[in-house]
């Protein structure tokens, strides 16, 4: 997909759509719809309802928490009415708030289902690591005055590579029923003061992300060794874990599907990264059963099994 590819205004949409969702999550409680506090789903509902004059309900690829950042949140919704490609961009926008933005539409077949048809996730924690606070970047990085051995950490990340039992990584009110998840691969790279944890698996527990980050941070400060995370993830204990790390610095930047549903290809997440030059679906994913399962599998058997 070209970065300005223009929308179609003739063509009314109709049957199942895919939205992809860039915010800035600083001012919400995360994803998910709450009575007590904003949400990105209440905003996005509303503003489609209005494009729409009808009610409108979306489902979302993962959920995100309170004060984590997307660049590729993807959804999907059945449209109570008809509208242009356009229509759907330009009017949701022109109803959201000023930190949550849609950047595409897709129409999809009935089987799409943004959650059970995901065949990975993707996200990337930025971390701006120089003795001076932030300021441009303040909202969307996490700020560590202390020098950080970057390569000793992607050193220490690879032991998590692969499908392991990660409760010493999961939030103490995490609700999944399983504490087993299959990371794809994990990378910590420098570019000049920025440290980026970029990181892929088939699904993440509640705050596994931040816990690892904090890990991490702990190594790259010289307060824990390289062996760190193995010992952590021996353990199968949260307690013995390292200080969660904070959600400003967490981004949700891509969420994968089979090729066959076609959904457009753009520039990966944080803009702050921009100068890196990878886009969405660039890497293969690995052969590993997941994978395999939901690719071949029905949707309604994919909710029956994994509600």
């Amino acid at each position: 997909m070209p970065l300005f590819e223009p929308l179609d205004e003739t063509r009314p949409l109709t049957g199942r759509l895919a939205l992809g969702v860039e915010y800035d999550g600083s001012a919400y409680c995360g994803w998910q719809r709450l009575k007590h506090a904003a949400s990105v789903q209440a905003s996005l509902e509303d503003a489609l309802s209005k494009v729409a004059a009808a009610p409108v309900k979306v489902l979302c690829s993962g959920r995100t928490d309170s004060g984590v950042h997307a660049t590729r949140q993807v959804l999907h919704f059945d449209p109570p009415a008809a509208r242009s490609q356009k229509a759907w961009v330009f009017g949701a926008n022109a109803n959201l708030p000023r930190d949550i933005a849609v950047r595409w539409v897709h129409p999809v077949p009935d089987d799409f289902h943004a959650r059970f048809k995901a065949l990975a996730r993707r996200y990337r924690y930025v971390i701006l690591n120089q003795p001076s606070r932030p300021v441009l970047e303040r909202a969307n990085v996490t700020w560590c005055r202390d020098p950080l051995d970057a390569e000793a950490m992607h050193r220490a990340a690879q032991v998590l590579v692969g499908e392991h039992d990660f409760s010493s990584f999961r939030a103490a009110g995490c609700q999944s029923k399983s504490p087993w998840r299959h990371l794809h691969f994990i990378e910590v790279h420098r570019h000049g003061p920025l440290v980026v944890i970029d990181v892929q698996g088939n699904a993440f527990l509640h705050h596994m992300i931040r816990n690892i980050a904090g890990a991490l941070v702990a190594v790259g400060r010289g307060e824990q060794t390289e062996t760190y995370l193995a010992e952590l993830l021996t353990l199968k204990d949260r307690a013995q874990g390292a200080v969660t790390a904070p959600a400003c610095g967490l981004h949700f930047v891509d969420s994968l599907y089979d090729e066959a549903y076609g959904l457009p290809a753009e520039p990966l997440g944080p803009n702050l990264l921009a100068f890196l030059g990878e886009w969405t679906g660039e890497r293969p994913l690995p052969d590993c059963p997941m994978v395999e399962y939901r690719r071949g599998r029905p949707l309604v058997s994919l909710i029956a099994t994994e509600e």
